[in-house]
């Protein structure tokens, strides 16, 4: 499978993602300029973390309209995968491929650390490898990550199953103790209704390793790596 990482201005995990994709999963990756159009025969497009653009005028907002980001739309229209990590959630949001919008830390602070995640659903490309409820530990590292929704859209978004990852305590409770920013309905990441489009704030590719500290983060490339290989397995067998 090949994967492209997208370098905005001001990406900073773009050389994390590319390292844990080649050197941790043994994928092909290649790096794809914002500035450019093709998107390189990539099966994956993954929006890495950072501060694009500077974060000028609110995060992913200038991001939004860089040429690289027309090829990405189309790609995920069309049934692409595209995994957007913290700034690439905000891109995503911003580009109108995911609902909501992404505000400052309840707490007006910075937050970086590990926290829990529950699984809310497996049938999609980027959780085939967990179990339903499976609670996981990957670290979060922002400033803008409260997530929200007017209460009627929140609600369709809940109706539709398009939340993959709540923050949670140890055992899996969905509390407001363990909140870290706010985010409405303790919503960490979320998918678009084609399952193909996934925007999550903690970052898996800081969790890919035992010497970080936590492999759960692996788990989700490893699902799209087992997606595209069964996606492709039944193409080549129709």
């Amino acid at each position: 499978m090949r994967f492209g990482v997208v370098v905005f201005p001001g990406s900073n995990c773009d050389y994390d993602c590319f390292y844990v994709l080649r050197d941790v999963l043994g994928q092909e990756v290649v790096f794809l300029w914002h500035g450019d159009e093709d998107l390189r025969g990539c099966d994956c497009v993954v929006l890495p973390g950072g501060f694009s653009y500077g974060d000028y005028l609110r995060t992913g907002a200038i991001a939004r309209f860089s040429p690289i980001m027309s090829s990405v739309r189309d790609f995920a229209l069309s049934g692409g995968v595209v995994l957007g990590i913290c700034n690439g959630f905000q891109i995503l949001l911003e580009s109108g491929l995911l609902p909501g919008a992404l505000l400052p830390n309840r707490s007006g602070r910075f937050i970086c650390r590990y926290v829990f995640l529950r699984v809310e659903r497996t049938d999609t490309p980027f959780t085939l490898l967990f179990a339903p409820g499976e609670v996981i530990r990957i670290p979060i590292a922002h400033y803008q990550g409260n997530f929200f929704l007017p209460q009627d859209e929140l609600s369709e978004l809940e109706r539709r199953g398009q939340v993959l990852f709540r923050y949670c305590g140890p055992s899996g409770e969905v509390e407001e103790a363990w909140n870290p920013n706010g985010s409405a309905n303790n919503i960490a990441g979320i998918v678009s209704l084609n399952l193909c489009v996934m925007g999550m704030m903690p970052h898996p590719e800081r969790a890919s390793e035992e010497l970080l500290g936590s492999t759960d983060g692996r788990r989700i490339f490893l699902s799209v790596v087992k997606w595209l290989e069964e996606k492709r397995h039944a193409r080549c067998g129709a």
